[in-house]
């Protein structure tokens, strides 16, 4: 995951066109000169109906080939065209993560009468009642698949519940007889195994083993890089532990994977990597929530704070940071939406300074039309200045509460390296930062913020440094800037 810039290459509202793959193809090289090198897929595989953005799983082997749910195509394109995205991403040295959801099944075809427990909702060790049979949608026979791939066909048991009742009409929580919670999961709810659908065994031999085969077929079919694990708070540690270390042996693939377990709490995200052995990274959670609360938050939010608690500052070598995503975007489960006065600041904050593994959002490249939000002002040059100018040692001040600030040395290796990014939430101000002795005499200017005037770095390597009211500046060195202009790169909108 070093030095990788990941793009998540979807947003909840796509349009259910099925040409997503399509646009893939045509935008990879475009992609690749934005600065990214790697890009974070939607799942591919068929969903329970024709408009499911992919974690409403029904059949883990139709990318889009069986006539299966009201279609061939998922929502986003045929198996042929997801193959040929990824190719097309691959051939301009981008590395492709395949979204990977093994936590439930939803849309069997069938069901079967099953007797269950009834779990409290809000404590899912609490029993309702006595055991009492329902009618659940536990069958998948995959009928438009017909075997092809795998002849594995799922049913009651090989899955721990379901949150349906088909004979009554009614919604719970139904642990079936015989069966318990994974223990080795996030403890909200005193157990969170429990999220939607129809939720997987994945302690029966069986589904482990056909996971397994799965997961060789599926790298094999697919030729994806790496991973992004759905949900990994609601599936027992052990298990992609396990999962991940004979996927690597079995194909001599280093697969690069990135965890969600969707955590505030440092303790928590700190002791899941332990019990996973280091084996990947997690998405920054917590960094996201000091974004989130500093964007609402205004002048009372202290900047000199906002990496406190963070995946970045305890583990930066497993953090994969984020901003925003199709979780926390507006009326979402997970709602945390950054507000838009803050948004490049944030990722001035994610882009440039070199811990950790940015990923930056879909809808903050392009919008969303869906809630008539436009792209991050100056996201583009930030991703540039990422590629070719924020690099070398890095040096903090967060010294002040409304100011803060950081700079970058340079390398050798990229002419014209090095940058200056200060920030204020309050009133603006100016700070003495150090860049390099080299850059004695080299002038720096702003290309992200309003200040015009031009900073000459003095001979200790100094220079005092400005921003304005509520906002970001990022300095490069005077012939930086001109490379931008050059190269097209609009740094102010």
């Amino acid at each position: 995951m070093n030095n990788l810039t990941l793009l998540q290459y979807f947003e909840w509202y796509l349009p259910s066109n099925q040409l997503l793959w399509q646009r893939a193809v045509r935008e990879a090289k475009d992609i690749h000169k934005m600065g990214f090198n790697a890009v974070w897929l939607p799942p591919a595989f068929k969903g329970q109906d024709t408009d499911n953005v992919g974690y409403g799983v029904y059949d883990l082997y139709d990318l889009g080939e069986f006539k299966q749910k009201g279609s061939i195509a998922t929502k986003y394109g045929t198996r042929r065209e997801y193959q040929a995205a990824i190719k097309a991403f691959q051939r301009y040295g981008i590395k492709v993560f395949a979204d990977i959801v093994l936590n439930n099944r939803i849309g069997g075809d069938e069901t079967e009468v099953v007797r269950v427990i009834e779990q409290e909702w809000d404590n899912r060790l609490q029993q309702v009642g006595d055991i009492y049979e329902i009618e659940a949608w536990t069958k998948y026979n995959f009928p438009g698949r017909k075997g092809k791939y795998s002849d594995f066909t799922w049913n009651s048991a090989y899955f721990n519940g379901i949150d349906w009742d088909e004979r009554g009409k009614k919604s719970g929580i139904y642990l079936f007889e015989g069966k318990q919670w994974d223990s080795k999961v996030g403890q909200e709810k005193a157990n969170y195994d429990y999220l939607m659908g129809a939720d997987v065994d994945l302690h029966n031999p069986k589904v482990r083993e056909e996971m397994l085969r799965w997961g060789e077929w599926y790298l094999a079919t697919t030729g994806v890089d790496g991973f992004r694990l759905d949900a990994t708070k609601h599936i027992g540690s052990d298990f992609y532990s396990w999962w991940l270390t004979q996927l690597r042996q079995k194909t001599g693939q280093e697969l690069p994977t990135v965890g969600e377990y969707w955590s505030n709490d440092m303790g928590e995200l700190g002791k899941y990597l332990q019990r996973t052995g280091n084996q990947f990274w997690l998405f920054d959670v917590p960094l996201h929530f000091n974004l989130f609360k500093a964007s609402r938050s205004g002048d009372q939010f202290p900047m000199n704070k906002i990496l406190d608690n963070s995946l970045l500052q305890s583990f930066p070598d497993r953090a994969v940071t984020f901003v925003d995503n199709h979780d926390t975007q507006p009326s979402q489960g997970l709602d945390s939406w950054v507000d838009g006065w803050f948004k490049t600041m944030a990722y001035a904050l994610i882009l440039l300074r070199g811990e950790g593994t940015p990923c930056v959002f879909w809808g903050d490249l392009f919008g969303i039309p869906h809630d008539n939000i436009g792209v991050v002002p100056g996201l583009k040059a930030l991703l540039k200045i990422r590629e070719f100018f924020a690099k070398g040692k890095l040096h903090d001040y967060f010294d002040h509460e409304h100011i803060i600030g950081f700079t970058r040395e340079g390398s050798e290796t990229y002419p014209d390296s090095g940058v200056v990014v200060l920030m204020s939430n309050s009133k603006g101000g100016e700070k003495e930062m150090y860049v390099n002795r080299k850059f004695a005499g080299v002038r720096y200017i702003d290309v992200i913020g309003t200040n015009k005037h031009i900073v000459t770095v003095d001979e200790n390597g100094n220079g005092k440094f400005s921003v304005g009211n509520g906002t970001v500046s990022v300095y490069v060195s005077e012939f930086a800037a001109k490379q931008l202009f050059v190269n097209g790169i609009s740094t102010r909108g």
